[in-house]
């Protein structure tokens, strides 16, 4: 696996709204093996903060956990890039 390929999963795995099956769909990996990564590149104390915040109940990383109106992975405040112009609200 790639140097790139491995920041854009500690990257998806990090955000709140990205779910693991985001990441299995993309990257073909399973959630153990997200774990694994997570805790092989990042500190201790890195590791331990992320897990604590899959299991707070405040993120939404699996999908059978998430609000079922909640059917896309993008944030639906999140802007729209339009020929290199990012648009305003």
């Amino acid at each position: 696996m790639e140097v790139k390929d491995i920041d854009r999963i500690i990257e998806m795995a990090w955000e709140d709204r990205t779910p693991f099956e985001a990441i299995v769909v993309q990257f073909g990996i399973s959630e153990s093996q997200v774990i694994d990564i997570m805790r092989k590149e990042l500190k201790r104390s890195g590791f331990n903060l992320w897990r604590a915040r899959v299991h707070s109940g405040v993120s939404q990383k699996h999908a059978k956990k998430r609000n079922p109106e909640i059917s896309r992975f993008k944030c639906s405040l999140q802007r729209t890039i339009s020929k290199n112009k990012i648009s305003k609200r």
